[in-house]
């Protein structure tokens, strides 16, 4: 699980309305960042073969669900959503609906001939498909193409920015992952890794800054594992980052997911050479076991993820910003195991993260290796643990901050009052401060006055 396992527990849906096309798409994204830029990419495909999109699931010709298959309990929330969405069949018997994404890949025709609930399923290499599986469907047959390739990177597709604050926006730099983490099905659902050529990764950088953009986030399962090579060329990450970063100073770069196996100095040197690179790194734990992790295959121990923090701190310094992912109860994990987890964080004091109980999943090496044997009672109890502890970081840390001035790029109002914008700071946490005669897309430097465990509160300062 990586934060492109930073996980959305409700699915979002497009707002942005395009006007070219008779046909109406409804698409859902579930899950990870990387789900909803693929839905940009989709929503592009499908722009060019007659659909424009709504936010109206009434309306709609073809309602799409791009799933996630991390845990469990998202693929239960897709299975009840289609339930009610095939109700709408019965006023309009021409609506298709469709899955697609990790969850498409990972059930492949289940929902065709087992529970008959989709027309058509999609997995996340197969996109470029959809208007001939359309076809299909429009024939009166069942679509599926869930067909995994070692070379798509849909580089040559303009994405269409779904669900956009019109500030920030997505580029995907790479798929798949090599990783075999024995929990995680994203090598099964996603397939191998591959590289976008790093041309294609600038020019839709620049484009999306002369449009108006101020912040770009690039994205991978592991982007540190970044490796793009010609006969006369060869970019690694770190100097992908510097690539996007020289575009303009006032462009943001952020990126994620980070392995601790693979960040290596060279990024981190470069983080500090740019000020628009963002000091802030997600960097996926899972545990603070070194048992665990080796059941995991996350091939390091405790020392070297510890050792990558001092690192990151060496380099970047205190301020950075540091989120994780931990999983709680995985198999065989005893107390001492989950004290070790504690203690990793109390060691390092995250800024926040996203924590997890261990959800079997079906097809993985641990599924098929390891028992999973930890209590549902114990899982919950552990994971309320760690969150606990994290609420008592993320205020220690958020404290820290109080006295402080930040650059803030403004993504918009606040969410409580049209009174005041917000934005994030370098460390990626959210700053609320009085609106004035702000906008959004503008820097401003605020001062921190007061904080919450989620939530920094300050005044613009000249």
């Amino acid at each position: 699980m990586s934060h492109l396992t930073e996980e959305v527990e409700e699915a979002k849906i497009t707002v942005n309305e395009f006007v070219n096309g008779t046909k109406k798409l409804y698409i859902e994204s579930y899950g990870c960042q990387m789900n909803f830029a693929d839905s940009e990419v989709v929503a592009s495909i499908l722009r060019n073969n007659g659909y424009s999109t709504t936010s109206d699931v009434v309306e709609a010709d073809l309602i799409l669900l791009n799933t996630c298959a991390i845990r469990d309990n998202a693929e239960q929330r897709v299975r009840n959503r289609l339930s009610i969405l095939n109700s709408n069949k019965r006023r309009n018997p021409g609506l298709k609906i469709g899955v697609l994404g990790c969850m498409a890949e990972r059930l492949k025709t289940q929902f065709l001939e087992e529970e008959k609930m989709v027309d058509l399923v999609v997995g996340p290499d197969a996109y470029r498909d959809l208007p001939n599986l359309l076809q299909e469907v429009d024939e009166g047959h069942k679509a599926v193409n869930v067909f995994l390739s070692r070379e798509e990177t849909y580089a040559d597709i303009t994405p269409i920015r779904l669900d956009s604050n019109g500030v920030s926006a997505f580029i995907s730099i790479m798929r798949g992952c090599n990783n075999m983490c024995s929990f995680c099905v994203v090598p099964f659902t996603r397939g191998r890794e591959r590289s976008r050529d790093p041309h294609s990764v600038e020019k839709e950088a620049r484009e999306l800054f002369e449009q108006g953009y101020r912040e770009v986030t690039l994205l991978g399962q592991n982007v540190d594992s970044y490796n793009w090579k010609t006969e006369t060329e060869s970019f690694n990450f770190a100097q992908l980052l510097e690539t996007v970063a020289l575009i303009s100073p006032d462009l943001r770069v952020r990126f994620s997911t980070s392995h601790p196996k693979d960040i290596t100095d060279d990024v981190l040197y470069t983080m500090k050479k740019y000020d628009n690179i963002c000091n802030y790194i997600h960097l996926p734990a899972q545990s603070g076991s070194s048992r665990i992790l080796q059941l995991m295959n996350r091939t390091y121990d405790r020392e070297w993820y510890l050792g990558k923090i001092d690192r990151i701190r060496e380099i970047i310094g205190e301020d950075c910003g540091i989120s994780h992912d931990l999983i709680a109860g995985f198999c065989t994990e005893t107390e001492e195991d989950h004290q070790d987890t504690l203690s990793l964080m109390d060691y390092v004091q995250f800024d926040y993260g996203y924590m997890f109980f261990y959800s079997e999943r079906p097809g993985t090496p641990a599924a098929k290796k390891l028992k999973d044997d930890v209590s549902e009672e114990d899982k919950k109890r552990r994971l309320n643990e760690i969150i606990a502890k994290q609420q008592e970081h993320s205020l220690l840390r958020n404290q820290q901050a109080v006295g402080k001035i930040y650059k803030i790029l403004i993504e918009g109002e606040s969410k409580r009052s049209a009174d005041d914008l917000c934005g994030r700071n370098d460390q990626n946490k959210m700053v609320v401060f009085p609106r004035k005669h702000y906008r959004k897309g503008q820097y401003v430097n605020v001062k921190v006055t007061s904080c919450s465990a989620a939530t920094l509160k300050g005044e613009i300062v000249d």
